[in-house]
């Protein structure tokens, strides 16, 4: 694979939809902290700097040695970035009157210049700093301006190096993906190589050469990414792979049966493993959502290398990883927190002496999906909601036991169900009940009742790094609200999630 363009990251909260704008032109890129990246760039075609919640003026301002890069290969320096090149290179940069967040307009665009080609004069860009560039670093020539913003873009004579001193790659910015394709296409001349296609072909020639005739163990489930993983593998090599598809108790209903059946017929050589009362047992009295997860990524290994020594001479465990899942398990953000854990990122224990394969690790959902239908995997696969790897353990709030499992499951069951039979279900990205830790004072019939509350969570997104609420019909609403209170036994009220990610996550632990 051709690594194409390298993106540093500084801490900004954008930095992932810098990478997501860069894919959706066909450009292969990565992201790595700016402190930590690769010491020989001679497979990049460019850079990209991306923002940070970091002052350049400030002691502890991150700070990188760029004489590897400047002038060496083409730059795009974004935000922070653009304020980091003027700061640390003659130019000025100081404390703006006011803070310059939010929508702004482009006033001023240099004729004839190939970074604004197909970009409308008045055109939207997305502001987000607080310090301004008061002049230009050394050979720094002025591209844009704003009404409020003098140098919103800039370039340096002699060196193919911009820089910019609003977001383009965010909703906002209206033009903000021309400027990135003009930079990255016509300036930099990366080729426009990663599609589907190509991914599948790089992918199967990686695997063999990785794999070679050693046989591999992956976990199936159910689910978009560990489907694709399969069937990647399986093309590279056949019947060494053994899918194991494991019922940690904490499915969807009838969900075991269900994937078992879906995946005969696909030529993938799968064994079903039903490890409920291990999972449960391990859960209970646990209510700390880490702990959970923790405790159910401890008990997949477990079960894997049990099944694993079933196998003879198996050397590897495939995962369907994906990049969501790497960027908010290890902080490639340089000095940002990690989120969470993911049960199904990073190392195994020591006891376990198989090595790890992620086909799909630097994927993005969407991008998953779009390799799965070049596969021609069922397109109503591809098209399931993503669903958490530690299941509904960390949609039931608080302890588990097996009567919450079963209230949920029912819950759940009604809620996709019913967006399935009204139409609705490819209109969501991903969609699920939550099991709250509180009780309701209800009236039945005659009777008072004191029983759960569920909450409904139904979001539109492409990758699961920001998501909005979808707004479902109240008519639905009510009809599914009606449905799970006569039918689901245990609960009596229901409520519907509309908080967006972020400021919260997709999943309430």
């Amino acid at each position: 694979m051709q690594h194409n363009v390298l993106i540093l990251d500084f801490g900004s909260q954008y930095t992932q939809l810098i990478a997501r704008r860069v894919r959706e032109l066909n450009i292969f890129c990565e992201i790595f902290p700016y402190n930590n990246y690769p010491t020989d760039l001679s497979s990049y075609k460019a850079v990209i700097l991306g923002g940070s919640p970091y002052s350049v003026r400030a002691e502890d301002a991150l700070q990188i040695d760029l004489s590897h890069i400047r002038g060496k290969m083409p730059l795009l320096a974004v935000c922070y970035g653009a304020q980091y090149l003027a700061h640390f290179s003659g130019g000025e940069v100081a404390a703006s009157n006011i803070r310059e967040y939010g929508r702004a307009n482009l006033s001023y665009i240099k004729e004839d210049e190939v970074f604004f080609e197909n970009v409308n004069l008045n055109s939207q860009v997305w502001m987000s700093h607080s310090d301004t560039i008061k002049h230009l670093p050394t050979n720094g020539v002025k591209l844009a301006s704003t009404n409020d913003v003098e140098n919103a873009a800039y370039k340096i004579e002699g060196e193919t190096t911009y820089a910019i001193q609003f977001h383009p790659e965010v909703y906002h910015s209206t033009d903000g993906k021309q400027m990135l394709e003009n930079f990255l296409v016509k300036i930099a001349e990366v080729p426009q190589n990663f599609t589907p296609n190509a991914f599948v072909d790089d992918c199967v020639k990686d695997l063999q050469e990785k794999v070679g005739s050693d046989k591999v163990v992956l976990g199936l489930s159910g689910g978009v990414d560990s489907t694709v993983a399969a069937v990647l593998l399986h093309k590279a090599i056949g019947t060494n792979l053994y899918c194991i598809f494991v019922n940690n108790g904490l499915l969807r209903k009838n969900e075991f049966e269900n994937v078992l059946e879906q995946y005969k017929g696909m030529g993938l050589n799968v064994k079903g493993v039903d490890a409920s009362a291990r999972f449960l047992d391990a859960l209970a009295g646990v209510d700390d959502p880490e702990t959970k997860r923790k405790i159910i990524g401890n008990a997949f290994i477990e079960v894997f290398d049990d099944e694993a020594h079933k196998i003879e001479d198996v050397t590897w465990l495939a995962q369907g990883t994906i990049y969501p899942d790497v960027i908010e398990s290890i902080s490639v953000k340089g000095p940002s927190a990690t989120i969470k854990s993911h049960h199904n990122v990073g190392g195994l224990p020591d006891f376990m002496k198989l090595k790890i394969v992620e086909p799909l690790r630097m994927l993005f959902k969407d991008e998953v999906r779009r390799v799965g239908a070049t596969l021609g995997i069922d397109p109503e696969l591809l098209g399931r909601h993503p669903f958490p790897g530690p299941g509904l353990s960390i949609r039931i709030l608080g302890d588990i036991t097996p009567e919450k499992v079963r209230i949920l499951q029912e819950v759940d069951a009604v809620f996709i169900n019913g967006l399935k039979e009204h139409g609705l279900y490819d209109k969501v990205w991903q969609a699920g009940a939550i099991l709250l830790p509180v009780n309701s004072v209800g009236v039945m019939g005659d009777e008072r009742t004191y029983e759960k509350v569920v909450a409904l969570r139904a979001v539109e997104s492409t990758d699961g790094m920001t998501a909005d609420w979808v707004h479902l019909p109240y008519e639905f609403l009510m009809k599914i609200s009606n449905e799970i209170i006569n039918k689901v036994k245990g609960v009596n009220r229901v409520v519907y999630d509309i908080s967006s990610k972020p400021p919260a996550t997709i999943e309430w632990e």
